[in-house]
């Protein structure tokens, strides 16, 4: 998951900022039952080191048969080189012919956690002075459990949606270049997940501060509509070497740091698409400052030089205006006493949308301007990251929801800098939204971190506005 969906409404600060009310009555039912759901699924550990994604499938799998899922409705999965990092998808049959299934994606892997790091066992969920603890109670279990809780829900209803809404629940997500259920399914099982869009992680929350339970305000949430595509390049500088006490100019790691150099100055084009537009002129305007006033400008016209230098001191916000790429490893030499015959590092990108992997690559061989210096893609063949439309039949109802559950916030559509597992739908043509619900605290909760948290009230309003929307877009 990325952080940027906390991030992105720390500019809502300027928004109207209300305690958020308890669901309306009659709203939300059969807590206990998700609360069993929430806590089953973050108890299994599902790290990529010692924990399995197929067993917490499997869970999740019994909860719904006992809901009244039949097996013909559930389909479990995973591969035999990765038995561990397996999977669930979850059909609940819709009444019409012609409307297109809904897909609920969620993944359930997690982020490695050691006990000894922890102040409390972070595969034990804990309720602790209005916080649910452990590892996963965010991202992305928090997400899952609801999924899953509506699922079944639905079906001891005996709720007929017009829509057929499918679930995926999908490894991997947390282990960039492991095996990925989402991308999986995508190439194998197309049809298992077909439908004419998805809902995900990416979206949210952020408070002033102080919990919502304990008279906090949320200051804004975040629609997340489109985000950047991850792509890691290894550069590689050689060089015949030699004995260190006969230095010469031609020097692998010198060559290697030059080109890094040189990217690190160098800067690809400004760029907005629909989501990214809609989001710089509204927070601009609510922010009202100089920040906000050159977002509006930048926004109108992209070659405002102005605009961008005073926008571009803002990281969060520079990142969302074009690709970017950044040294994060090295590994150079052989020997203290010898000199160095290869020198490699990783170059991480994220790609605006529609931008591909080969044309990145080539903008960085331009800047570095040495043949010498070999560029390679560490993945091949990713998907290019392609923004669904905001389309206001799904648009509408988020907002209109939202209204009731957080009356008085903004909802921003935003684009996230970083990846999810969206990005594998769209390569498919299912356009994928972060719808939000769940929100955090300024500090991010812990997600990815030490001790991971999400405020009680936040999961159960959360669970119950993201079951009306669901069941609202399924009619």
């Amino acid at each position: 998951m990325s952080a940027t969906a906390g991030a992105i409404v720390a500019l809502c600060a300027a928004a109207p900022a209300i305690a958020i009310p308890p669901p309306p009555p009659g709203v939300d039912t059969g807590e206990q039952a998700f609360r069993a759901t929430y806590k089953e699924l973050v108890e299994t550990n599902t790290t990529l080191s010692s924990g399995s994604c197929t067993l917490a499938a499997e869970r999740m799998a019994a909860r719904l048969r006992a809901a009244g899922f039949a097996d013909s409705q559930l389909t479990l999965f995973a591969t035999p080189e990765h038995p561990k990092e397996g999977g669930l998808v979850a059909v609940l049959p819709g009444t019409s012919k012609s409307l297109k299934p809904m897909l609920l994606l969620a993944h359930v892997d997690v982020v490695e956690a050691r006990r000894e790091d922890w102040t409390r066992d972070p595969f034990t969920l804990i309720e602790e002075d209005g916080y649910f603890y452990g590892r996963g109670t965010v991202d992305d279990k928090a997400q899952a459990a609801i999924w899953t809780d509506i699922m079944a829900r639905f079906a001891k209803e005996g709720f007929k949606p017009k829509r057929t809404i499918k679930l995926a629940l999908t490894c991997g997500e947390e282990t960039s270049g492991a095996f990925n259920g989402a991308e999986w399914l995508a190439k194998n099982r197309r049809e298992l997940i077909d439908a004419a869009f998805a809902l995900n992680e990416g979206g949210g929350g952020r408070t002033n501060g102080t919990p919502v339970s304990k008279g906090g305000k949320l200051e804004g949430l975040s629609f997340q509509v489109g985000e950047k595509a991850y792509q890691d390049f290894t550069l590689t500088a050689t060089n015949p070497g030699g004995h260190s006490s006969q230095p010469v100019r031609e020097n692998a790691i010198y060559d290697l740091s030059e080109g890094l150099l040189k990217i690190r100055d160098y800067q690809f084009p400004v760029e907005f698409n629909d989501t990214t537009r809609a989001f710089f002129t509204r927070i601009g305007a609510l922010r009202g400052d100089a920040v906000g006033k050159a977002m509006i400008a930048l926004a109108a016209n992209p070659a405002d030089t102005a605009a961008l230098a005073i926008v571009q001191q803002d990281k969060m916000l520079a990142s969302m205006l074009h690709t970017s790429c950044v040294a994060t490893l090295v590994d150079a030499g052989h020997a203290l006493n010898a000199l160095p015959q290869r020198a490699t590092a990783n170059v991480n990108c994220r790609m605006f949308p529609g931008r591909t992997a080969d044309e990145t690559q080539a903008a960085l061989a331009k800047a570095i301007g040495n043949p010498a210096i070999t560029i390679e893609q560490r993945v091949k063949d990713k998907p290019i990251a392609k923004s669904p439309p905001l389309d206001p039949a799904i648009v509408g109802p988020v907002e209109k929801i939202a209204a009731k559950y957080f009356p008085g916030v903004t909802v921003v559509p935003t684009m996230l800098t970083g990846a999810t597992d969206g990005v594998y739908m769209g390569a498919v043509g299912i356009p994928t939204y972060g719808v939000p619900g769940v929100w955090l605290d300024p500090d991010g909760n812990g997600l990815h971190g030490l001790n991971e948290r999400v405020e009680v009230k936040s999961l159960l309003t959360g669970r119950a506005y993201l079951t009306e929307l669901v069941r609202t877009l399924a009619q």
